[in-house]
């Protein structure tokens, strides 16, 4: 039994024109000790998924499907038991550490919290324990820092106080969700290996949320592609990437920069991710896509096999898209 278990999940989010779909028919698994990338641009659902996981959805949201987490469905959990689970056994690094700190507690005093509530250490072992982490993750004079508060620091350095304090108890499952944005390449790098030592010794598992593809290719084993709030293509990081199967990834992948010094714009997909309170019938993309045919539009495509552990939501994965323009354009 896998140790996190997401089948069809449906978010549906109140707005001021009405109800939006804002994730739909989402599904996955994960090992133990293994790594998982959810990738996508901003408003395809990836920090909702994160959200719902953990029971932090926005108010008056409508939840369907299941999260089984260690066998156990967390939506049919009451708040007590969920509130055990968080900061201990599944812990989440937020993309915006300044808005997810106290700013009227020291940073040492939030690592040390989740310590001695989950773990039931002492105020001192706690303290020290706290202390022992900010070094880990290379915020240093750790002590000093311990004592600082979140507005003393920098963005990077409030980041890096959010990964310790995810890391404290040693979860079984890691969701983190842009968990390098603020940091530079160096102490980037050093944190990521972080979380792959932990998987390695404890057999946490790691759900990373990332815009860099870059990452996503070095630190996981299964991808995820999402879009208008369904995964429109899954599978091995390495087959995702060697075939890049779904228009949507395609364009993703164009977009990267450029480190070979070679002329020209950055290529970028038209338009802008749809409402998701008035998403269009069909594939929710064929509105940005140079494939998109009238059946696109038609019907919501169905998840193809493209090889093993291998899917896509696409009628025209036989398809090459125009020469020079991988994307653009809108249906036919």
């Amino acid at each position: 039994m896998a140790l996190l278990e997401v089948e069809d999940l449906r978010v549906t989010l109140p707005t001021a024109r009405g109800p939006a779909a804002a994730l739909r028919g989402v599904s996955f698994s994960l090992e133990a000790g293994e790594a998982l990338g959810l990738v996508g641009e901003s408003g395809s659902g990836k920090s909702l998924t994160a959200l719902a996981l953990l029971g932090l959805l926005p108010e008056g949201a409508a939840v369907g499907g299941h999260i089984r987490f260690a066998g156990r469905d967390l939506l049919a959990l009451p708040e007590r038991e969920l509130c055990r689970l968080r900061g201990n056994r599944i812990a989440m690094i937020f993309q915006e550490p300044m808005t997810a700190l106290n700013p009227l507690q020291t940073i040492g005093r939030q690592i040390a919290e989740p310590l001695r509530l989950h773990r039931a250490l002492s105020r001192s072992a706690a303290a020290d324990e706290a202390i022992r982490l900010l070094g880990r993750v290379g915020l240093k004079p750790a002590a000093g820092r311990a004592r600082a508060y979140p507005h003393q620091l920098s963005g990077g350095q409030r980041q890096r106080a959010m990964i310790a304090m995810a890391l404290a108890c040693a979860p079984d499952l890691l969701v983190a969700d842009e968990p390098t944005t603020a940091l530079d390449v160096t102490v980037a790098r050093q944190s990521l290996d972080l979380m792959a030592a932990l998987a390695a010794e404890s057999g946490m598992a790691l759900l990373l949320i990332s815009h860099d593809l870059g990452i996503i290719a070095e630190t996981t084993r299964r991808m995820l592609v999402m879009y208008g709030g369904q995964v429109v293509e899954s599978g091995p990081t390495a087959a995702v990437f060697a075939a890049l199967a779904h228009p949507y990834t395609r364009g993703l992948f164009a977009a990267r920069p450029r480190l070979d010094g070679m002329p020209g714009r950055l290529p970028t997909i038209p338009g802008s991710v749809p409402d998701l309170a008035d998403l269009p019938p069909g594939c929710p993309f064929a509105g940005r896509c140079a494939l998109a045919i009238a059946a696109c539009t038609a019907a919501e495509p169905p998840a193809v096999d493209i090889g093993p552990g291998h899917q896509a939501r696409c009628i025209r994965l036989d398809q090459q898209p125009p020469a020079g323009d991988p994307v653009a354009g809108g249906p036919a």
